[in-house]
């Protein structure tokens, strides 16, 4: 699909993105701006993106700011979306806010900054990482990223360290119209432990495009947990993409929670060298005119390796929804244990869910499986609860609660699960609905 409006404007904006004198990022810039003029954004016509349509990027310019608007962020709303005992890095319109982060008490030797700061003070550390995760993915919003972006999270964790508390990376725009483009980097060295959570917001009635990439390094058994909470506002455009190496029994957990912006699109890929592992959970809900489209991909490289895949979704109205999941077992990769799941809720004769899991399996001693069911609630479990005295509609929130409670579980921060709920409790398309049905 053309970009020309964005790719127009370019040379307007490159004298102020990030790393401007570093002669291997200009490169990889430059590159990007070439991919991207020759493809543009994603079209349907891809495989990969058939059952979503972003040329509304075109139709609208989202125009990236120069410096962050931290001095119009209100600080009590903010400090709403900061999550209890968490360290915080906080990026406004895409740019690193370190007056609004809190970093006090973090270990002197753990590196977590902006990654604008990090190239001009630690820019061998940067390209150490950038673009290790990517691995060959390629696809116009990557390049447009690489090309593009403006500031992001740079975390840094050396080998034997623990982290007591977990840090959240805080997205917050605040401008109408407004390109939010973020890299963030995250290494975590052999034997280090950490748990990362990702959240969106921005302020309710804009429109913006937010366009964040995450890699992820983790080396010989390093273990992170990784949390996404997207929440933006109804009239948001989100692509966010989590891309992750794995070395030798390294462990990734994570956990992807869907439940704002007009059209979203959440990419969470990773590649599992010898006796990695990898779980992955995913919830996500829409309503109105919503299209949430999630796409996963675990690449099996070595032996041994062991992932868990768990999504649910719960659509409303004429919302749709998407779930491609992709596991390649790949010839090497002997003595793989994988599995797939993708269950999906339909509330309304409207609303339409896309579902399509994939095995590639090209080795020959593996134990992999994968299933999908779209359905809508029990009828002869609806009857159960009315016979028992609870009205219709109360009877159909409590399931379609239970339905989405078993993943909300599976989270294991406290203040974050506690989060997730209020959110629930807020979006969900019915009323009546009871916080101690979660």
């Amino acid at each position: 699909m053309s970009a020309t409006n964005y790719i127009k404007r370019y040379q307007t904006l490159a004298s102020s993105l990030s790393g401007q004198n570093l002669p291997w990022l200009n490169t990889l810039r430059q590159l990007a701006l070439g991919s991207f003029s020759a493809s543009g954004f994603p079209s349907p016509r891809e495989e990969e993106w058939k059952y979503t349509n972003v040329t509304a990027l075109e139709k609208k310019l989202f125009a990236p700011s120069s410096v962050s608007a931290s001095a119009t962020v209100d600080k009590e709303w903010l400090e709403t979306h900061k999550l209890a005992d968490t360290w915080s890095l906080v990026l406004v319109d895409g740019h690193f806010d370190l007056l609004l982060s809190d970093l006090a008490g973090l270990p002197d030797e753990v590196i977590a900054t902006g990654i604008s700061s990090a190239l001009e003070n630690q820019p061998d550390r940067v390209k150490a990482l950038f673009g290790t995760s990517l691995g060959t993915e390629s696809h116009g919003f990557l390049a447009f990223n690489t090309a593009y972006f403006s500031d992001g999270a740079f975390i840094g964790i050396p080998a034997g360290i623990v982290l007591e508390k977990p840090i959240q990376i805080l997205h917050v725009s605040t401008r109408n119209e407004a390109l939010s483009n973020t890299r963030s980097l995250i290494g975590l060295s052999k034997n280090a432990e950490a748990k990362l959570i990702e959240t969106f917001v921005g302020l309710l009635g804009i429109s913006y495009l937010t366009s964040a990439v995450t890699e992820i390094h983790l080396s010989e058994n390093a273990d992170l947990d990784h949390y996404k909470l997207q929440v933006e506002t109804d009239k948001a455009y989100h692509f966010g993409g989590v891309y992750v190496k794995q070395e030798k029994s390294s462990r990734f957990n994570q956990h992807n929670l869907s439940f704002g912006g007009l059209l979203a699109r959440n990419e969470i890929h990773t590649e599992l060298a010898m006796a990695a592992e990898c779980e992955m959970n995913g919830l996500f809900l829409a309503k109105n005119r919503q299209h949430v489209d999630n796409h996963t991909l675990i690449h099996h490289i070595e032996p041994h390796g062991i992932s868990r895949e768990t999504y649910r979704g719960i659509l409303a109205d004429r919302a749709r929804g998407v779930f491609q999941g992709r596991i390649v077992v790949h010839p090497q990769a002997q003595k793989t244990s994988a599995e797939m799941n993708n269950r999906n809720l339909l509330l309304s004769e409207d609303a339409e869910i896309d579902a399509k899991p994939q095995l590639e399996i090209l080795a020959d001693d593996v134990k992999c499986s994968h299933g999908v069911a779209v359905g809508q609630l029990d009828p002869e479990s609806i009857f159960y609860l009315v016979s028992r005295g609870v009205d219709r509609e109360t009877a159909k929130n409590m399931l379609t609660f239970a339905f989405a409670n078993e993943m909300v579980e599976k989270i294991g921060l406290e203040s974050l699960r506690g989060r997730v709920q209020e959110h629930l409790l807020n979006l969900f398309p019915q009323t009546g609905i009871r916080r101690d049905w979660l």
